[in-house]
C-alpha cells in the first residue's frame, strides 16, 4: 500500500536543462573526487584478498565508485563543466606488497561507506534539479545496501561485536531533576541509549582510522607527511581510549582495536597526496560525527570530551590542508565570482 499521495508537477524549474546551483555543483564535485580516491584504494585491496566473501564486498564497492563517477561525468560534460582530476593511476601502485589483512578491508569498507552515506544523505534535501536529486537518492540507496552486506559479513565471520544491550524500559518517564546533566560531580546518572550509540559508533570509526594511520605512517615517503600521520594516530588513540572509558565505567562492551591487521610492509601502495587527502577528508567527517554526538548528549562530562576532541581534530584538519597546499596537492572546488577582483581590473 502506498503511503504517499503523488503530487503531479510539470515544471521547467525541475528540468535537467537548468544550470546547476552552487549546492548541486559542490556536492557533485565532492562526490566525484571522493569516489576517485576510493576507486584507487579498492583497486589495490583487490590485488591482495583471499576471502571470497570479502572479495565480493570489495568488487561491489568498486562497482559503485565507477557507477557514481561515470554518472557525474555525464552531468558535468553536459554543462561543459571541467571533470575534476581527483585521483588517478599515478596515485596507486597496484604492485605494492600487502599492507592490510583481509579482515581490515571489511572494517574499512564500513568506515568509508558511512562517510559516503553522510555526504549523500545531506545532499538529497538540497537538490533542486530532479535528475541530480535522483542520482543522490541512488547513491544513498546503493550505499545502504552495501552497508547491509558489510554488516552481515562482519557478524557472520565474527569480526565485530554487536552494540551494547540495555534493559527495555518498564514505562515512559520524564526527566525531573537538573542533576540529569551532571557528569563530573554529585549524582551522575547512567548513560542513555543515544549517548551509548554515538560512543560505540565513534569507537568503531576511530579504531579503523587508527589502523589506517598506522599503515600510512609506515609507508609515507615525505617525513612531514609521516609525522602528520603519527600525530593523527596519537589523536585517534586518545579519542578511542576516552570513548571506551565511558562505556567501561558502565560495564558496557565496546569494539576491539584492529591494529594487528596492518602488516609490516613499508612499501607504499599510495601517493602521499592520496593518503593526506584521505585523512583530511575523514577527519573532517569526524568533526560532523562529534557534533552530532554532542547534539544528543545530556551529560556535561561527555559534552566537554567531545568539545576537546573537536578542537584537536579541527587543528589537525587545518594542518593537513596546509600540507596539501604547500605541495600543490589540493584541487580547488568550484567557487563564487570574486567581485572585488573584477572591480579592480
Amino acid at each position: 500500500m502506498d503511503l504517499m499521495k503523488p503530487i503531479n508537477i510539470s515544471s521547467d524549474k525541475l528540468a535537467p536543462e537548468n544550470p546547476f546551483t552552487a549546492v548541486e555543483m559542490g556536492k557533485l564535485w565532492a562526490t566525484y573526487v571522493g569516489n576517485s580516491m576510493s576507486h584507487k584504494i579498492l583497486q589495490y585491496f583487490l590485488k591482495h584478498v583471499e576471502d571470497e566473501h570479502i572479495k565480493t564486498l570489495l568488487e561491489n564497492g568498486l562497482a559503485l565508485t565507477v557507477d557514481f563517477m561515470q554518472t557525474i561525468e555525464k552531468f558535468l560534460k553536459k554543462d561543459d563543466f571541467p571533470i575534476p582530476v581527483g585521483f588517478t593511476q599515478e596515485d596507486v601502485n597496484l604492485g605494492a606488497p600487502r599492507l592490510f589483512e583481509d579482515q581490515f578491508y571489511v572494517h574499512y569498507l564500513k568506515y568509508a561507506a558511512k562517510a559516503g552515506l553522510s555526504l549523500y544523505a545531506i545532499a538529497i534535501p538540497m537538490m533542486m534539479r530532479e535528475d541530480v536529486r535522483e542520482f543522490f537518492i541512488h547513491c544513498n540507496e546503493t550505499t545502504t545496501i552495501l552497508l547491509g552486506q558489510i554488516n552481515n559479513v562482519l557478524i557472520e565471520k565474527g569480526y565485530i561485536m554487536r552494540p551494547p544491550t540495555i534493559p527495555v524500559p518498564k514505562k515512559v518517564d520524564f526527566i525531573k531533576k537538573e542533576n540529569y546533566l551532571n557528569g563530573f560531580f554529585g549524582d551522575v546518572r547512567q548513560l542513555h541509549a543515544l549517548e551509548i550509540t554515538h560512543l560505540y559508533d565513534n569507537i568503531e570509526n576511530n579504531i579503523t582510522s587508527k589502523a589506517l594511520l598506522i599503515g600510512f605512517s609506515q609507508v609515507a615517503k615525505k617525513e612531514k607527511v609521516r609525522q602528520f600521520f603519527i600525530r593523527g594516530k596519537a589523536i585517534t588513540d586518545r579519542e578511542v581510549q576516552n570513548f571506551q572509558d565511558k562505556l567501561h565505567k558502565e560495564n558496557l562492551p565496546f569494539p576491539s582495536q584492529i591494529d594487528h591487521l596492518v602488516t609490516a610492509s613499508t612499501f607504499s601502495p599510495f601517493s602521499d597526496r592520496l593518503m593526506v587527502f584521505h585523512k583530511v577528508d575523514m577527519f573532517s567527517i569526524k568533526i560532523r560525527s562529534f557534533a552530532n554526538s554532542m547534539a544528543v548528549n545530556g551529560r556535561r562530562d561527555i559534552g566537554l570530551m567531545y568539545l576537546k576532541a573537536l578542537s584537536e581534530v579541527s587543528l589537525f584538519v587545518e594542518d593537513g590542508a596546509n600540507i596539501m597546499i604547500d605541495h600543490g596537492w589540493m584541487e580547488q572546488p568550484p567557487k563564487a565570482i570574486d567581485r572585488d577582483e573584477l572591480s579592480s581590473k
